[in-house]
């Protein structure tokens, strides 16, 4: 099979590179061209993933047309804030039949929109109705390495999430299938903003008491968020979202518990952000989860809080004792 990935950042690379050892012939398209040519003469990714060996199946190219020739299937690596621009680029590139996989955890922050409703606005419904979400707890750097990981790969249409996982489960890169396309989307991206305060109480020194409470009650704002979006609690109980949230806050390969530990050590934002090359996706998808939950009426007290350590000025051990000193309630209350 003929497989194109958009983006070259250290997942979509690690993705490449699981692809080709399923035997499959990977397409990797780079804004980059010193990115590519590396890739290709060298075999490395040193700005994204370095010291890991990419596979001779994987070529490099900053042609958006060039890398979709004749792909069957798609996978969308790009970060949520690039991904309407990257996907407009694509237009032209279609070709009949092209099944579409995002990668991307995260939520557009202007609209709210999850990158299943972009690719529907910007491709048309043909694209919308061959869409599979690739999620779940995987560190790039430990793909590559070919440590055994289980994502999933959820589509509304069983026959495309079966061909995912038909194409890139191998050596130790394991792939269930769900239909829930909603719930692995945000569950995905929500748990992002978990892994901020996670590193917030990690910045503030707190003890893994602390940790613990957070990872429980976030997992309970990430599902009622999705229930009310339509999404089962099934799916937010597994790999897309339990799996997912609990390797974003603990581990230490987590960008997003970085930028929050940073945060609770009391650094500015835009200092933390400049030191990094990849994207912190949930960032910018606080604000998201915050419109979405806004218009649904979900209360999300974590990510209020988050979202007033990013955005309103507040400082990480204010947001905690704010999260401390709220009414007392029953643990299965709605609100």
């Amino acid at each position: 099979m003929r497989l194109a990935v958009i983006g070259a950042g250290g997942w979509g690379t690690a993705l490449s590179i699981a692809a080709a050892r399923a035997g499959h012939e990977v397409s990797l398209w780079s804004r980059g061209a010193a990115v590519a040519e590396e890739i290709n003469e060298r075999r490395l990714n040193s700005s994204y993933l370095a010291a890991r060996e990419i596979p001779e199946g994987v070529r490099a190219t900053c042609d958006a047309r060039e890398a979709m020739r004749g792909a069957e299937v798609v996978i969308l690596a790009a970060p949520s804030h690039v991904a309407r621009g990257v996907l407009e680029g694509l237009r032209s590139a279609l070709e009949p039949g092209m099944v579409f996989v995002s990668a991307t955890k995260g939520v557009e922050a202007e609209t709210g929109k999850r990158i299943s409703e972009v690719v529907g606005e910007v491709l048309g419904g043909g694209a919308a109705s061959r869409f599979v979400c690739l999620s779940g707890p995987s560190f790039a750097q430990e793909v590559a390495d070919g440590q055994p990981t289980a994502v999933v790969a959820a589509s509304a249409d069983e026959r495309l999430s079966r061909l995912v996982q038909s194409a890139l489960s191998a050596q130790n890169f394991r792939v269930y299938t769900n239909p829930d396309v909603t719930g692995t989307e945000l569950g995905g991206a929500s748990k992002n903003v978990m892994a901020l305060a996670a590193g917030m109480v990690a910045g503030l020194g707190l003890g893994t008491n602390s940790v613990a409470a957070l990872v429980t009650r976030g997992l309970s704002e990430m599902t009622r968020l999705a229930l009310a979006e339509g999404a089962r609690l099934e799916t937010l109980m597994g790999l897309a979202g339990l799996g997912d949230l609990v390797l974003t806050c603990t581990g230490s390969l987590s960008r997003n518990r970085h930028v929050g530990q940073e945060l609770g050590r009391g650094r500015a934002l835009a200092d933390v952000l400049a030191g990094m090359k990849e994207v912190a996706e949930g960032v910018r998808t606080a604000r998201a989860i915050k419109l979405l939950a806004e218009r649904r009426g979900v209360e999300l007290p974590i990510t209020c809080e988050v979202h007033a350590v990013l955005y309103e000025g507040k400082s990480a051990r204010a947001a905690v004792e704010s999260l401390m000193s709220r009414p007392l309630k029953d643990e299965f209350e709605i609100k």
